[in-house]
């Protein structure tokens, strides 16, 4: 019962973030075009979520090479 309780928890908890989150941006679905948010469309758009997710993880790749970088410059 406690799972079933957090999976329920962690959808809503999803949901009510991403409408946050782009109601604070000024990215929600108000029936506005996307350029009246600076271009960028809602994240309940799954092709943003895939374009953020890629940013983030390239962000993530070159943090953890630059981490490497530093820890040879250390070692040798």
């Amino acid at each position: 019962m406690p799972v079933l309780f957090g999976v329920i928890l962690g959808v809503v908890l999803t949901a009510v973030g991403a409408y946050v989150y782009d109601t604070g941006t000024g990215r929600a679905s108000s029936g506005l075009p996307p350029s009246a948010a600076n271009g960028h469309p809602p994240i309940v758009n799954w092709d943003v979520v895939s374009h953020n997710w890629r940013d983030v993880k390239i962000h993530f790749h070159d943090a953890s090479a630059e981490v490497e970088r530093g820890w040879k410059r250390l070692t040798s």
